[in-house]
Parts: C-alpha cells; structure tokens; sequence
C-alpha cells in the first residue's frame, strides 16, 4: 500500500490523545441502504410542535469540545451532548457562507437551471447542493452585489408558514447589498446581529481592507448604535434570554443563534482568560477563554429554556460552520486540514441534538448526516409542508436521531468550485476523460471518499498547546514528498484521518466517484461571484455596512434568484448597463463550464 512518509510520531500522537479508544471503525450505518432518496419521514406524534432552537458556532474546531478530548472546559456542551444524541459522522461546509446558505436554503436555487432540472428533481433526485445557488465558490464579501438568491424558500419561511414566531440573534453573513436581502425580509421576525462575516466583538467594526471600515450590528433594519462596547456572545445570549422571556411558551417558536464566537479577532473578558493562564500558546489561550464563554452563554440559554416553560417541548440543535483555524488557535486533531480545506478538518464538524422528545436518547450516532439535512428535518418536526418545495438536498434524519435508524442519505457532494485555483498537475486525462482533475472538488459516497484539485492546506496539526508553536513539533506531522497528486480516496470509516490515499488501488472506485461529480457538474448553475463596488463602502452609509445598491444596481446584478415575471416588470437599461452586464454574466458562465 503506497503511503505518506510519515514519522512514528502519529501513533503516538493519537495514543497520547486518547483516539485510538474512538470506535472509528465501526461500519458505516448507511454504505449499502437502497432508499428511495425521495423517501420524507413522517413528523413524530408530538402533542404540539416543538420549540426549536438552533446554535451554530463560528470555526469551532472538531478537537474543541471537551468530550472529543479537548484541554478547553465545555461542561455545557459536554452535559447536553451526553444526555442527548453526539452526531459524530455530521458534515458541514468549509467556509462560513456555503454553510450558512445550505442550512438556511437546504439548499439551492432552481431558477435558472431550467425546465430539464426541474424535471430531473421530479423523478426524486435530490440534487440541491451549493453548486444549484451559484455560492459555490468563497464567501460573500461585504461589497459584493450579491446574497442567498431571492427565490428561494428560507427555513424561517417554512416554519412562519408552520405557525412559527421567528428569531436571528448573532451573524448574517448571507449576503445585504439590498434590503430584500436581509433576515427580516428572508422570514426572520426578529434580528440582532451582525450582516458582515468578521466583527470586533466590542466594538463591532469591521474593516474589508485599509480604510475601507464600518460599523455593523444591526436591530431589525436598523444600525444598532447604542450596543456598542458590549461583548457579542454576551448580548446575543441576553437577546434570546429577553425573547424568550416575552413569548408565550404556548405557541412554537424557533430561534436561529449564529454565534460570531469564535472567530477572529480572537477577543475574551478576562475572567475567562485567567482560567487559562497556564496554557503557554497565546492564541490558542485566548481562543480557549472564548470557547469557555460560549459554552456558559449556551448555559443560559438552556437556563432559560427552563425557566419560561419550554425545555420540556424543546429541541435544541447544535452545530459548528466549518473546521477551526489551526493558526488562530483552533484545533481539528487528529482530523486532516483546516478551515476552508475538503480534508475531514475542514468539513467534518461537532454536531448533537438535545431534547426531552428524543426517544433513544444518551448515544452516539454514526448516521451520515449533512447541514442540509436541517431544513427538511425541523421542517417536519414543525409539521410543515415541504411538497412544494422541489429537490431539496437534505433529508428527513428525525428517526436516525431519535429512534436510532438508519439515514437515509447515502453520499453527500462537498462542493464543486470551478474558479477555484487549478491544481497544476490536474488533467482530463488523469480524470479517465471525463473530468478534468484539476478543478477543486470533493465526494462522499458510503464509505468512500473522493478529492480532486487542490483540496486545501493538507497537513494535520497537533493541538497548539505549546509556547513555540507552530515550531519542530508540527514539523513532525508535515508530508514528507512532494504532492504532485490531483486525486485522491479514501475509504473514510476505515482511515478517517485520511491518511492512507487508495486511488492507486482503487481506479474503479476513483471512476465511480468521477462520474457522481459529472452527474452533479451537469445541474450546475454559474458561479455568482461579482466584483466589489465603491458604493458599498460604509462611508457613503452614514460609518456602517448596510444595503447600499439602488433599484437600477440591483436590476443590473440580478443573475437569477428572482422570478422571470418579476424581472420583466423592471423599467429598461441603457445600451450599455447592458452590454456590461451581459460580458459580466457570460464570463461567469464561461468560468463555470470550465469543466
């Protein structure tokens, strides 16, 4: 078996950490189940729907739990997790957008990918992944005219349909360069938090290069002033203390909390720094304090869950956004990569659910499941409808969490992103001539594993815990060879630390996967992804981000995501707008269709 030249520090690193005890090993829980992928769970008989709160984490590293093994204290987490159900094959996205979008969407846009997609999705193929919504490649930045496409069904939308009260507390990061693009036009009743994607925690500046600096926490619509110099994970654990404290526990309600902790800049009251004092890194130090707060801020939320009258109808759901940030203090050990990589580091995220209403509960659950499972799952757990919303990519996973079933997804596409740089020893040829190997893309199908491209920073890196980091130590994890390599497989329950790469052995498994990725590449949608515009700068927005495109900048970006009935009513452009928004549109679609 050809492998890596690695140093025997590996086995004795996991040793060391206790991982070897994981039962990795067991078999997958979903490699050969022949399910109809249209197949929805019906709700449970509850006696009324559920109250529904959601945690989503920023760059919370898989190692950063305390009950993955972790030097940082989470005895909120650790507590819910065990009393609950631990998700401990959940997949995520890399980066913050995509997850954002697939949770929110579950996940994608139809719009324009035509009559033979909408077809397609009609004989139950759910094929709605990032690729469908053009967000398939980075992150929404703050000046780009761009958000989560204005066609698309949110999960608040669905669950207000269901009778729900909504709320958002904490970070957007979905794109704001119009109003229609904000929460509270995208089902949230309610909004405190942040629209940009990198915020000081007191001040909550943010800048998207040199002078290009604003402010941003929002109430609503409106810029939130006066909560300057309050530290985030605080307030936003307050905001859905005073939210809950004011609805009727009677009626459902479901709660979005998108932390900003804990990403950088890394931030912390000092009481919780001193409780870390000993740990040598700095970063990693600061990062821990941070993790810490978090977890007391999740304490009282549950606190007054309790409190108000709705534990007891309540189900909470916790989930990280992406892999941590090895070189801010994060960790992912023993996975392989970081954030923004396709290695398990940078996908594989911490997930569990905790509630009065699951059946099996205090377990560990190895069903495959993915973020975009949320949106059909909470969807029916609320007894909403979910006919007519068409080939969505998720799944109903309720009965593989509560009752201990098998899941009925079998391969999950981590993303295919065609502007991404080409790997430069990538070909069509290497690709068997029917996928050009150099494209950044990546796939999961039962056991197997497929990377192709540049995956990303692939080295793994053991827990910043000294004071020279990252010095010799980390050196002994690094590859030894060169990585001239533009695939690679892997049998991920067997190896999920993806250190033994199979391709070599394994060309049939290699071309089964290549043709999955065809399939996928073949619904595809352009990648939207614009230039930057100077009237997004928060200077000509009275010192804060915020929506700044008028009705004629957003006519001219809208690429889809807005119903053709819609766009037919717009007054017309000059010649020119449009002639520059047609090379702009047409070098987006050359782009994607470089495959």
């Amino acid at each position: 078996m050809a492998v890596y030249a690695l140093t025997g520090f590996s086995l004795v690193s996991l040793l060391s950490f206790g991982y070897l005890s994981w039962d990795w090993m067991k078999p997958s829980l979903v490699a050969d189940v022949a399910t109809d992928p249209m197949e929805k769970s019906l709700p449970p008989a509850f006696s009324r729907p559920p109250h529904i709160i959601f945690i989503l984490t920023d760059d919370q590293g898989y190692h950063d739990v305390g009950y993955h093994g972790s030097d940082i204290q989470t005895p909120t987490l650790d507590r819910l997790a065990a009393e609950g159900v631990k998700l401990e094959n959940y997949y995520i996205q890399p980066i913050c957008t995509p997850s954002r979008s697939q949770l929110i969407t579950g996940s994608a846009a139809l719009a324009r990918a035509g009559w033979m997609l909408v077809h397609h999705l009609s004989k139950g193929n759910t094929v709605r992944y990032q690729i469908h919504t053009g967000l398939q490649h980075s992150i929404i930045r703050p000046r780009q005219p761009n958000c989560l496409p204005l066609d698309q069904v949110t999960l608040p939308q669905k669950l207000q349909e269901a009778g729900y009260s909504t709320h958002m507390v904490g970070k957007w990061h979905l794109g704001f360069y119009k109003k229609e693009c904000l929460p509270t036009r995208r089902g949230f009743d309610t909004f405190l938090g942040s629209l940009t994607g990198n915020v000081d925690y007191y001040t909550y500046d943010n800048c998207d290069g040199p002078g290009v600096c604003g402010y941003d926490l929002h109430e609503g619509e409106d810029v939130a002033w006066d909560q300057s110099g309050k530290y985030s994970t605080l307030l936003y654990a307050q905001r859905v203390n005073k939210i809950l404290a004011s609805h009727n526990p009677k009626e459902p309600i479901f709660i979005y909390v998108a932390f900003q902790a804990v990403h950088t800049p890394l931030q912390s009251p000092k009481e919780y720094i001193y409780r870390y004092r000993s740990m040598g890194n700095v970063a990693r130090r600061k990062y821990a304090a941070m993790v810490t707060c978090m977890d007391e801020a999740v304490k009282n939320i549950t606190w007054a869950l309790k409190k108000y009258g709705y534990y007891d109808n309540s189900v909470i759901v916790f989930s990280t956004d992406n892999g941590g940030q090895t070189f801010s203090g994060g960790s992912n050990w023993p996975l392989r990569g970081r954030k923004g990589t396709y290695w398990e580091g940078g996908v594989r995220g911490i997930g569990f659910v905790h509630s009065p209403l699951i059946k099996r509960k205090r377990r560990t659950s190895w069903a495959l499941v993915h973020i975009t499972d949320w949106y059909p799952t909470l969807v029916s757990l609320a007894r909403g409808n979910l006919s007519n919303v068409p080939g969505l990519d998720g799944y109903n996973v309720w009965p593989a969490i509560s009752e201990g079933k098998e899941s009925p997804r079998t391969e999950i596409l981590h993303n295919i992103d065609p502007l991404y740089n080409h790997a430069k020893y990538g070909s069509l040829e290497d690709g068997f001539g029917i996928w050009n190997t150099a494209v950044q893309a990546s796939i999961r199908v039962g056991e197997w594993k497929l990377l192709t491209g540049d995956p990303g920073y692939s080295d793994w890196i053991p827990p910043q815990t000294l004071t020279n980091f990252p010095g010799s130590w980390w050196n002994l994890e690094r590859l030894t060879d060169g990585l001239r390599k533009s695939v690679w497989l892997f049998n991920i329950t067997a190896d999920p630390y993806e250190r033994y790469d199979l391709s070599d052995q394994r060309p049939d498994v290699v071309r089964t996967l290549l043709m999955r990725l065809v399939h996928y590449n073949r619904t595809a949608i352009p990648v939207r992804y614009p230039a930057e515009n100077p009237r997004a700068h928060p200077d000509f927005n009275g010192g804060a981000w915020g929506p700044w495109a008028s009705e004629d900048d957003a006519e001219e970006w809208e690429g889809f995501g807005e119903p053709l009935k819609s766009r037919n009513k717009k007054k017309k452009k000059c010649k020119i707008c449009k002639l520059r928004s047609f090379f702009r549109k047409l070098n987006t679609r050359l782009m994607s269709n470089r495959i």
